[in-house]
């Protein structure tokens, strides 16, 4: 028992400067990747949070995309080597900004060290930078150079409400969450994801049900952008949010909304955007096929499809965060 116990004890001590050592890391990631988009921003005249947004993305999707290459440097912004150097640049790894130009790449020296390396920060900031000057500085502009390098709608959406977040808060770690429900009152549920479902036809059921009486609150787990609000005739009356990690979160068979929820509104961790009821399964208004339960449901973009993923494991690891914090009090 007492080897046990100080096996325990000493898993405890490595643990924390361990943990803690991950988060200052993290702080110092997020605080060289500002000093980049502030340095751009200072050169270029367009926002930071504009390259911040992009970024964000381009980090999202670079961890869910098999066809990209890792992320090497603080940032995640990739520009097709072609792109960069020119279609017919007998050079696809040319750095030097002057036959680079000749061969219409775009490819610039962002640093001033008289190369235009793709691989550099700076340089591929400054290049993403010159290259939305082309289209202006103001925001509408920059959405119509963002469709042009993207071709996809959901991706200058999904960018346009990280600038509306970055722009807001003034920073860019804006990944804490929250549990949907508040803790300590009465509610239960399990992994359900996956599960069979027969309504509207053979269907897997693509979220976690969680149980708990009628009216109460049912909170943000993010900050985020409500992109969708209104009648399904699975989820009833239902809240879709996207976070700035690309996760769009959805919360269904609501008895109804908070006051001022609206689609296009910035929400943040623990806000209250509706309550537990049991609507759906039909015409907007059907209710009561079911016991009351919150839906809430997971899904990741990676630029180019969307998909689910099991919420289980994240509902208890924030569950297990907000009963240390309300301890706290």
């Amino acid at each position: 028992m007492k080897v046990v116990l100080s096996v325990l004890i000493l898993l405890l001590v490595i643990g924390q400067p361990c943990a803690f050592g991950k988060e200052k890391e993290k702080e110092a990631d997020y605080e060289k990747r500002m000093a980049l988009y502030q340095k751009t921003e200072a050169a270029t005249q367009i926002p930071w949070y504009v390259f911040a947004a992009v970024d964000q993305f381009e980090i999202n999707i670079r961890k869910n995309r098999k066809d990209l290459p890792k992320q090497s440097g603080y940032t995640g912004i990739y520009i097709p080597q072609n792109v960069w150097s020119g279609p017919e640049n007998p050079n696809p790894d040319d750095t030097a900004p002057l036959s680079i130009k000749v061969f219409d790449g775009i490819g610039m020296d962002g640093n001033g060290d008289g190369r235009a390396d793709s691989n550099d920060d700076e340089d591929v900031l400054y290049t993403f930078g010159q290259y939305l000057l082309t289209y202006g500085k103001d925001i509408e502009n920059i959405r119509i150079g963002l469709w042009e390098f993207y071709e996809r709608d959901q991706t200058v959406g999904i960018i346009s409400g990280f600038i509306k977040l970055f722009e807001k808060y003034g920073r860019i770690d804006l990944g804490e969450h929250a549990f949907p429900l508040p803790v300590k009152t009465i509610y239960s549920y399990r992994s359900t994801w996956g599960d069979a479902r027969g309504f509207g036809g053979r269907r897997i059921h693509e979220g976690t049900d969680l149980f708990a009486h009628f009216g109460l609150p049912v909170r943000s787990t993010c900050y985020g952008i409500i992109e969708m609000k209104g009648w399904n005739r699975f989820g009833g009356w239902r809240v879709g949010i996207r976070d700035i990690h690309n996760t769009y979160h959805y919360f269904a068979h609501l008895n109804g909304f908070s006051k001022g929820i609206e689609t296009g509104q910035i929400v943040e961790p623990g806000q209250v955007i509706g309550s537990v009821g049991n609507t759906g399964y039909g015409p907007p208004g059907t209710a009561g096929k079911f016991p009351p339960h919150l839906h809430y449901g997971m899904y990741k973009d990676n630029g180019r499809t969307e998909w689910s993923f099991d919420p289980y494991p994240h509902l208890k690891a924030w569950e297990r965060k907000d009963i240390r914090k309300r301890k706290k009090r």
